[in-house]
C-alpha cells in the first residue's frame, strides 16, 4: 500500500483521525492506493473532521466556530488553492474545479444547521434530519468518484443508516445529550428515560432491537435506490449492516454493538475487493 502522499506532517494526522473512528479502510486503501488517488483519501479525512466538529464538539458556539472557519476555507478554495492540507490537496486535483462550489459548502451548512437540533419524533423523523447532513456529504462524494450526473439517493441512505447505527453504539455514553440515538416514539413506546438508557435492563434491550429492526429494513430497501457507492462507503455500510443484523439476534444487543465489527480479517479483505471491483466496473462503464 502506499500511503507516500500523506506520509508526511499534517496530511499523515488527518488519515490517522479517520482511520482511528474507522480502522476497517485500512483493507480499502490496499485497493484505493493514497498514492494514486490522493484526493480519493483527503475526501474521506475531509468528510471525517466536518463529522468530528459536527458530533465530537459538545459546546455548539465552538462547533459553530470551527465549520464557520470550513465555510469560508471551502468558499474560497477554488480560487486560492485553500489554506489546510486537505483542501490544497483535494484542489490539486481537476475533480475539485468540477464541483460546484454550494456542493461543496452544503455539508458544513448542514451541519451548522443541526448542531442544536433535539430527539426526533419517530424513525422516519430521525432520517430525514440524518439525512440532510448525510445527504450533502454522500452527494460531494458520489460527484468525485463518479461525476456530476451520478445519482447519490443509494449513498445519502446507507451514509445516514451508517451514522444512526453508530449514534445507537453510544446510546449509554450520549444519553445526557439533548439528540438521543433513540426517537422519543421508542422511548415512550418501552418506557425509557435517560437512566434507563444508561443501563442494560429488558426495556432497553427490546427498544434497541425495535431501533435495529428499522435500520435492518431501511438497509434492504436502501438497495432499490439508484446510484453507486464510493469503496469506502460500500465497506462502511457493508459492515454497518451486518453489525446490525448481528446484533438483532443477540440476548444483549448493546454489547454486541459496542464490540463492533471486525476491522480486519478475511470477511473485511472480501468485502474491500468486492467494492473496489464495483468501482472499477462502473469506471469502465462510465469512460
Amino acid at each position: 500500500m502506499s500511503e507516500d502522499v500523506f506520509s508526511h506532517g499534517a496530511l499523515q494526522s488527518y488519515l490517522d483521525k479517520w482511520l482511528a473512528v474507522q480502522p476497517q479502510q485500512r483493507m480499502a486503501l490496499v485497493f484505493v492506493e493514497p498514492g494514486k488517488y490522493p484526493g480519493h483519501v483527503a475526501l474521506a479525512a475531509l468528510e471525517q473532521e466536518l463529522l468530528s466538529a459536527a458530533y465530537g464538539i459538545r459546546e455548539p458556539q465552538v462547533a459553530a466556530t470551527k465549520l464557520n472557519w470550513w465555510a469560508e476555507e471551502l468558499s474560497g478554495a477554488a480560487a486560492s488553492g485553500g489554506r489546510h492540507p486537505l483542501t490544497r490537496m483535494l484542489f490539486d486535483d481537476e475533480r475539485a474545479h468540477a464541483v460546484p462550489s454550494e456542493r461543496w459548502l452544503a455539508p458544513v451548512l448542514a451541519a451548522m444547521a443541526q448542531l442544536e437540533e433535539g430527539t426526533a419524533v419517530d424513525f422516519a423523523a430521525q432520517v430525514n434530519a440524518a439525512s440532510v447532513l448525510h445527504g450533502a456529504l454522500a452527494a460531494l462524494e458520489t460527484a468525485w468518484w463518479y461525476g456530476q450526473d451520478a445519482s447519490s439517493a443509494r449513498a445519502t441512505r446507507v451514509a445516514t443508516l451508517s451514522h444512526m447505527l453508530y449514534a445507537l453504539r453510544r446510546l449509554q455514553e450520549d444519553a445526557e445529550q439533548d439528540r438521543l440515538p433513540l426517537p422519543m416514539a421508542r422511548l415512550a413506546r418501552f418506557h425509557l428515560d435517560r437512566n434507563g438508557l444508561r443501563q442494560q435492563g429488558e426495556a432497553r434491550d427490546r427498544a434497541i432491537k425495535a431501533q435495529l429492526d428499522d435500520l435492518q429494513s431501511a438497509w434492504r430497501e436502501s438497495s432499490q435506490l439508484a446510484g453507486p457507492l464510493s469503496v469506502f462507503r460500500a465497506l462502511e455500510a457493508g459492515l454497518a449492516e451486518w453489525l446490525a443484523g448481528k446484533a438483532a439476534r443477540a440476548s444483549a444487543p448493546m454489547k454486541v454493538l459496542q464490540q463492533g465489527a471486525p476491522d480486519s480479517g478475511f470477511m473485511v479483505t472480501l468485502r474491500a475487493w468486492r467494492a473496489a471491483r464495483r468501482w472499477q466496473q462502473q469506471k469502465s462503464r462510465d469512460r
